[in-house]
């Protein structure tokens, strides 16, 4: 997929390139490094999220999302308490936690992460637009087991390199695709945990067939993530019979007014159907 110079990503991107800066000037590499080294062990995300070989007719696992607003579908849930919600989705049986820490786009915070780290014993993921080596340290540093990695926001070199930094610390990186070409990508960078956005980034569309369609060309033991889009149990059904390991759920967690009871539901009645 081809960035549009003038598109949302873009300008998100833009946005974030000033953003790590400011950063990096605040707050030196080195300095962040030597934080992410001292930090207990990260987490296994892709362990969390497998569905163990022959078990299709278990549940899939739940990658569930702390996001209080974006771009697309503007606030969703304003002022949520990051860390109850959190709290909220590890006693409801989440896998594990994707806490946005993108403040100008999303509503959140990397102060979240490092929050909710110190609440729950799950793996917690940092999903942000991560471009520089410098925010998978600082991810590390505020206690993230994983960093997402989308495929359209980098090239060949930097999604390899980034993918490297995160296992450098100890990480597993969630690399996130939109088509057929991207996750051929992914794979040549070394992917093996692999997120499939039903969200055509160019025109905000959902596809959630597009997870059945790519989970044939992916390698063997590649733990399969199914995003966006996800809203009714017979969703969660009909992705986990095309293959998906687990399925990242934001929006239509943080709607309900407790995220933690929908996450329930959902799960539920999926295995019912």
């Amino acid at each position: 997929m081809t960035l549009a110079p003038g598109g949302v990503l873009g300008m998100i991107l833009d946005a974030k390139r000033e953003e790590v800066d400011a950063a990096r000037a605040a707050r030196p590499l080195a300095m962040v490094e030597a934080a992410a080294r001292q930090v207990p062990p990260a987490r296994s995300l892709a362990e969390a999220l497998a569905r163990p070989a022959g078990a299709a007719a278990l549940p899939v696992r739940v990658l569930a999302e702390v996001k209080r607003a974006s771009p697309s579908a503007g606030p969703i849930a304003p002022g949520a308490d990051a860390v109850a919600v959190a709290r909220g989705y590890e006693s409801a049986g989440a896998a594990a936690v994707s806490m946005l820490t993108d403040r100008r786009f999303f509503d959140g915070d990397l102060a979240f992460l490092s929050a909710a780290r110190t609440a729950i014993k799950i793996p917690l993921l940092r999903k942000d637009f991560m471009i520089d080596a410098y925010q998978v340290a600082e991810a590390r540093a505020a206690g993230a087991d994983a960093i997402l990695l989308i495929v359209a926001a980098l090239d060949d070199i930097e999604l390899r390199d980034l993918h490297a930094a995160a296992a450098d610390f100890g990480m597993d990186a969630l690399v996130e695709v939109h088509d057929e070409a991207e996750a051929a990508r992914a794979v040549a960078a070394g992917a093996r945990l692999i997120g499939v956005n039903h969200r055509d980034l160019r025109t905000f569309q959902m596809d959630l067939g597009l997870t059945g369609r790519l989970a044939p060309q992916l390698p063997a033991g590649t733990v399969l993530v199914a995003e966006s889009g996800i809203r009714t149990p017979a969703d969660v059904a009909a992705l986990a019979a095309a293959g998906a390991h687990a399925i990242l759920v934001g929006e239509t967690l943080m709607r309900a007014a407790a995220p933690g009871d929908e996450l329930r539901r959902l799960a539920a009645g999926a295995m019912e159907g």
